[in-house]
């Protein structure tokens, strides 16, 4: 299925509905600053559901072992369970049991893909290994839009080996210039990595168009599926994509668990990153033989009641529907950008884009500081997000220093949206008033 398949004929979350799932979610009736709590900063951490919360509390409190290290029965019991959970969100994103590793957040699962990348450039991994290598000449190819930890990675392997990164520009608006790209991607192309969705913009970028200029070249790819795995319907095979991140806090589940998505054969020629325990067959004191994947890039103690929790939190999303959640962030995006932009001196940072978008809207407020705006949300019980979003090359490219963002989730009400757009169009009387 297409990710934005099913979202304008499926009808989104009604208000009852949204209710409900509320009362899942214990710190939506939280007060701030005197005011029932508005939470509008999910694309930065989302909201955990009691579910999730009693899945990690009871793994530890009755379960609580190593994996895949013990005879006894806690030991076996939690294994059991840990593995459950990556077949779970393997299930959840179209891949298999043994193409998902686990890691700490997508971070970290893109300086896997990175430093493996340089491991095999030192020669390591021996002749399965040599589609990763860079040399002088390779190119690596990202975008201007990437949130840091899809731009720093690539910047630091190109050092370690010689390579040269390339930046698929943006238009005006802040869309991708696919022009570019076709230029950009040719044969030197190594490795084509790029996020689904803004964590600005909230757009749903062409990733087919991308991952076809890729294959042509025979390039890699890898995709930061962080702020669509959330809030649409995610299948990295039918994507075509070689590798996927994703963060477990960004969709309801624990900080502290991501995993990478990687197709099977691709994991099965990398080298591995971090080494030591529990990825390895034989040892001696010269050398070492490794597992196959996904063992092979998990060394040392595993996340594990993290990775319960997120496939509980997998469970409350499959139960609620994907294609449900989708259609109602589209319906959201596009109140709050339309809503935004119908106040005197607000920008919406790629309002024009014409592309499907998730519940997200950044936002520049002409001379009024986006940390002011959100202390003065905040005073209102209003969460939102302020500053460069981990995305200052995008901000620089747009004639911004910083934003302000909203984004909604599953359990954002109309009510809530509506909010948010007055609350900005107050601070906006309330500091020109000090004019």
């Amino acid at each position: 299925m297409s990710v934005s398949s099913g979202v304008d004929v499926i009808a989104p979350l009604t208000e009852p509905e949204v209710r409900r799932i509320r009362g899942d979610f214990p710190i939506l009736g939280a007060q701030v600053q005197g005011h029932p709590l508005i939470y509008l900063d999910s694309a930065a951490t989302s909201q955990r559901p009691i579910s999730v919360l009693n899945t990690e509390r009871d793994f530890a409190a009755s379960l609580n072992s190593a994996v895949h290290r013990g005879a006894h029965t806690l030991a076996a019991e939690a294994t059991e369970l840990f593995e459950d959970a990556r077949a779970a969100v393997a299930r959840f994103v179209g891949a298999a049991d043994d193409e998902i590793v686990w890691t700490s957040n997508a971070t970290e699962a893109i300086n896997l893909v990175a430093y493996s990348m340089s491991n095999a450039s030192l020669g390591r991994g021996g002749a399965a290994a040599e589609r990763f290598r860079l040399r002088e000449g390779d190119e690596i190819v990202t975008t201007e839009m990437e949130h840091h930890a899809n731009l720093i990675p690539w910047q630091e392997l190109a050092a370690r080996t010689g390579a040269t990164l390339r930046v698929i520009p943006l238009d005006d608006n802040g869309a991708l210039r696919l022009d570019a790209a076709a230029e950009l991607i040719t044969a030197r192309t190594k490795l084509v990595a790029f996020t689904h969705v803004s964590n600005v913009l909230g757009v749903v970028n062409p990733t087919e168009h991308l991952v076809s200029l890729a294959r042509e070249v025979g390039a890699l790819t890898l995709l930061d599926a962080c702020q669509s795995v959330p809030h649409l319907p995610l299948d990295v095979r039918a994507l075509d994509v070689d590798f996927a991140v994703i963060s477990g806090h960004k969709m309801l589940g624990p900080t502290g668990i991501g995993a990478l998505y990687g197709r099977r054969e691709v994991l099965a020629a990398m080298p591995p990153f971090l080494t030591g325990g529990s990825m390895i067959t034989t040892v001696t004191t010269t050398e070492a033989e490794y597992l196959p994947p996904p063992q092979r890039f998990e060394a040392g103690t595993q996340r594990v009641s993290q990775a319960i929790a997120l496939a509980a939190a997998v469970g409350y999303l499959t139960g609620v529907g994907m294609p449900r959640i989708a259609a109602h962030e589209a319906v959201f995006g596009r109140r709050l950008v339309d809503g935004l932009q119908q106040i005197d001196g607000v920008r919406v940072l790629g309002a024009d884009i014409d592309l499907p978008r998730v519940g997200l809207a950044s936002f520049d407020v002409a001379g009024i500081h986006s940390h002011d705006v959100g202390q003065f949300l905040d005073d209102r019980g209003i969460a939102v997000r302020v500053g460069h979003h981990c995305a200052q090359p995008l901000h620089r490219r747009l004639g911004v220093t910083a934003s302000t963002r909203a984004s909604t989730y599953l359990y954002t009400t109309e009510a809530e949206v509506d909010a948010v757009i007055d609350g900005v169009a107050e601070a906006i009387k309330f500091f020109r008033r000090g004019l």
